[in-house]
């Protein structure tokens, strides 16, 4: 895909209806843990910065939309994954892209994305 995209409000327009729908909910949920998080475009995805600390990215792709929280923030997770059979690898899990995205997932693993860098911050 091209990077004709200058932020996220670009990137989700990139796609069709219902899954820009899917975006804004998750962008939603993801500033709904904190305010102010800043937004920007990385590795071709939307992603956001947390006291300047990458927290999550998130991008579309044909089939699901992955969500990218990092090493620990899969690891810690892995049986939620797999209780919802999602697929999931080192650093990413795949949400389907024609299923609603588990936002109640994903304010827990944004919480604990917040919390592994508060705890950095020594």
């Amino acid at each position: 895909m091209e990077n004709t995209f200058k932020n996220i409000d670009d990137y989700i327009l990139l796609f069709p209806i219902n899954v820009q729908k899917r975006f804004i909910g998750l962008r939603k949920a993801i500033h709904s843990q904190v305010p102010n998080l800043e937004e920007y475009i990385s590795y071709q995805m939307p992603a956001f910065k947390y006291k300047g600390k990458p927290l999550v990215y998130f991008a579309g792709y044909k089939k699901h939309i992955g969500f990218y929280p990092g090493a620990e923030g899969i690891k810690n997770f892995e049986k939620d994954f797999e209780e919802r059979n999602y697929k999931f690898s080192k650093g990413a899990v795949q949400f389907p892209i024609d299923e609603d995205i588990p936002l109640d997932l994903v304010n827990k693993i944004v919480a604990f994305r917040i919390t592994e860098i508060e705890q950095k911050k020594s």
